[in-house]
């Protein structure tokens, strides 16, 4: 029986994994080991290791690694942390092979921790970029640390073989978060409003608006125009909580304020996957600067307004609308989403990113492939040098 390891940080990553940990535990040559830290073990974020209990899957190893503060001190400090947390973690428990996912900085200290454990690493959405967040440097980061690449796209599955890996370590398996929608029953509406405590007239604007950490010290005028603009739209609005990254605490205080003073507008600090995917279901328009207003909301045909740099890199289908970060341009993007062209437009565009059975690639690839030398030693895969560079 093969070991497999899941290092999962926060509730987007987790909302990723359940369909592969599902296809993991479901395999009888398979075993599953859950590595869970960061946002998960946080009350401020709500103790979401206890929907990871719910749903039944086993934890091997938690991993306490955040500070009470979202300074660049106390985001590096944690990642120090999370460093020496998974060392003794994979001191404990070595899996033949470690998933880690995307670009977070929980994600690189396991994988950093992994490394002189001679621990196998699969990488799922390398070759992407954010080029508005130090997102971007740790995934790719991340992606010379791993020895398997699942990538959403072919042009992100070519990206990570220009970054030198061999292309028979990289498979384009599509983006697993389409599996999750897939796979995850939706609530009713009475349902959701009842047991996430809403309600609105019409349909909401679903609000998740993350700190940009390259550009974190404009955090706080970002977030002032987006209010601004929200409360100029005058639709009813439903915020989730940002991820903890510096910056976030900014976010989150403007946000509880806006929250008091508004009754078109509520709050819900955790969704978890079912209720966020529901959410997506009965919103009139996404703001804000999620990744999943990029990958999922076009599987719901839902019009997103994507502000700022965040995810500027990234393959936008045809329902997300950019904007900057000022109000007048917020604003301007809201009214086009909600117009009902538009929507007519989106209801039709289609889901760039797979056909929802990523978790099956990904599986079959976990069994086959052999671990062995050839796995853990990697070799730089030469690309065709530009024919300008050659003549210098």
């Amino acid at each position: 029986m093969r070991s497999i390891g899941v290092v999962t940080v926060a509730r987007s990553d987790y909302g990723i994994y359940r369909p592969l940990l599902r296809c993991i535990q479901a395999d009888p040559d398979l075993k599953l080991m859950l590595f869970v830290g960061g946002m998960h073990l946080s009350p401020e974020f709500g103790m979401t290791v206890r929907e990871i209990e719910q749903d039944g899957f086993p934890i091997a190893e938690r991993v306490e690694m955040l500070l009470s503060s979202d300074s660049p001190e106390g985001v590096s400090k944690a990642m120090g942390l999370g460093l020496i947390g998974f060392a003794q973690a994979f001191a404990r428990i070595r899996p033949d092979i470690l998933i880690v996912l995307g670009d977070r900085f929980e994600m690189f200290a396991a994988a950093a921790a992994a490394l002189p454990f001679k621990i196998p690493i699969a990488h799922l959405h390398g070759g992407e970029l954010t080029q508005g967040a130090m997102d971007d440097s740790l995934r790719h980061a991340i992606t010379k640390l791993s020895h398997l690449h699942f990538a959403a796209t072919a042009t992100y599955a070519q990206r990570i073989i220009q970054m030198g890996e061999d292309p028979w370590r990289v498979v384009v398996s599509g983006a697993l978060s389409l599996d999750s929608i897939r796979m995850t029953p939706l609530l009713s509406l009475e349902n959701l409003q009842s047991q996430c405590s809403l309600e609105w007239h019409g349909e909401p604007l679903l609000v998740t608006f993350h700190p940009v950490t390259l550009e974190q010290e404009q955090t706080e005028y970002y977030i002032n125009e987006l209010l601004a603009a929200l409360e100029a739209s005058g639709c009813p609005i439903v915020f989730t909580f940002p991820n903890a990254d510096a910056g976030g605490r900014v976010i989150i205080q403007r946000i509880n304020k806006f929250v008091e003073t508004h009754l078109q507008a509520q709050v819900v600090a955790n969704f978890g996957v079912q209720g966020y995917l529901s959410m997506m279901q009965y919103s009139e328009a996404m703001v804000g600067n999620s990744s999943s207003g990029i990958v999922e909301a076009a599987s719901f045909h839902l019009p997103v307004v994507n502000i700022g740099t965040r995810q500027e890199g990234r393959i936008h289908p045809a329902n997300v609308i950019d904007v900057g970060y000022e109000r007048e341009a917020i604003l301007n993007g809201i009214q086009r989403a909600t117009a009902p062209e538009f929507r007519a437009m989106v209801y039709n565009a289609s889901n760039p990113f797979g056909d929802s059975h990523a978790a099956e690639r990904i599986v079959r690839t976990l069994k086959q492939t052999p671990v062995d030398a050839s796995l853990l030693v990697k070799v730089f895969h030469e690309a065709e040098a530009p024919t300008h560079l050659l003549s210098e």
